[in-house]
């Protein structure tokens, strides 16, 4: 993560997280339920260059989906907030679904049940 307070924050507002511990801008772990998401940013270990070079970074195609109760609302909160979504509502057999974007480009499924 690019930072970790923004991120906390994102996902404490959007879907009901609660921070579990936070080393200052370096480290953060935030649950719901019995899902723990481990946030490193830019100064945490994690986020060092590997020896090869390469140096982790957010984005990519690897996603969260998370189950919701009501996606509009969701998404109603995220579009007030400024949220990056990247697409609208799409339904489906047994589904609705959409794409939005962490504080730092992490791409997050909202998925609700019909």
């Amino acid at each position: 993560m690019e930072d970790v307070d923004a991120a906390i924050s994102f996902y404490i507002e959007h879907l009901s997280f609660e921070t579990v511990m936070q080393a200052g801008s370096a480290f953060a772990m935030i649950a719901k339920e019995d899902l723990t998401l481990w946030i490193a940013g830019p100064k945490a270990l994690a986020s060092r260059p590997m020896p090869d070079g390469n140096v982790p970074e957010p984005g990519g195609w690897n996603w969260f989906v998370f189950e919701v109760d009501d996606i509009e609302a969701v998404v109603a909160s995220m579009k007030q907030a400024g949220v990056n979504l990247w697409n609208d509502i799409v339904s489906g057999v047994g589904r609705k679904q959409i794409l939005a974007e962490d504080p730092s480009g992490n791409a997050i499924e909202l998925f609700q049940a019909t």
